[in-house]
């Protein structure tokens, strides 16, 4: 395995605030790392540092060997209004290729393939024609998930994919996301639900202002952090 992307002793804020500092972590080819942490600990600030969508207070947070930030196919979290998007599916899969377009207005035969086949892999080649806004939340998620994977087969960054779906439309997401990774593609995804920890390979814990932990699933299972958090987790499910 590569490395793809090392952050050593970061810092990340905004207006010369600090949200959260000291991260420590690698992210290797073909891992599946799973962000967690608390609302306001700084994991969106982190998708944007790594997306390079904006610097680090200090610290160094870089790619390595051959990959490039331009290569990580990102899934947002859904707003109202984008759920109400009204365009085709193939619309929305294909603009995943916009990338590659360059300055060509249009997609190629070949990239219009890309999509074609994407949308196949993920079993949404019958959705193909119909409007994004009819869908269910599970489907939207997978039209999403066909659009980040027409700009990159090398890194998906995945923002809480499973928020607002039922809980059969998220094992079935969470499945195909853990079949993407085992056919080589590295998955960071940040989440709030502790059912992401069942397919991760490592886990970064982000605290208030700090990191918490860093390592393998088995080594988190394993750690004060860890075990606080699925005990909680199983008192809020038997309470």
């Amino acid at each position: 395995m590569s490395e793809q992307i090392r952050c050593s002793d970061v810092s990340l804020g905004y207006d010369g605030n600090v949200v959260t500092e000291k991260l420590n972590f690698t992210v290797n080819s073909g891992d599946y790392l799973c962000i967690l942490g608390e609302n306001g600990s700084g994991k969106s600030t982190l998708i944007k540092a790594i997306l390079g969508l904006k610097p680090q207070m200090s610290g160094t947070l870089e790619w390595c060997g051959d990959v490039r930030s331009g290569e990580v196919g990102y899934l947002p979290q859904q707003t109202l209004v984008q759920r109400d998007f009204p365009a085709s599916v193939r619309e929305i899969v294909r603009s995943g290729c916009i990338a590659k377009c360059g300055l060509r207005p249009f997609c190629s035969r070949q990239e219009k393939k890309l999509a074609e086949d994407t949308m196949k892999q993920l079993g949404i080649e019958k959705l193909a024609g119909r409007c994004y806004r009819e869908l269910s939340g599970g489907q939207q998620q997978r039209v999403l998930l066909a659009r980040a994977l027409c700009a990159t087969r090398r890194i998906l960054l995945l923002d809480e994919p499973v928020t607002a779906l039922d809980p059969k439309a998220q094992l079935e997401l969470y499945e195909l996301i853990a079949k993407l990774n085992r056919d080589g593609i590295t998955i960071i995804m940040v989440s709030h639900d502790i059912n992401a920890l069942k397919y991760a390979t490592h886990v970064l814990h982000i605290g208030s202002h700090k990191q918490l932990f860093f390592g393998t699933r088995s080594a988190y299972a394993e750690s004060s952090i860890g075990r606080e958090l699925m005990r909680a987790e199983r008192s809020e499910e038997n309470g």
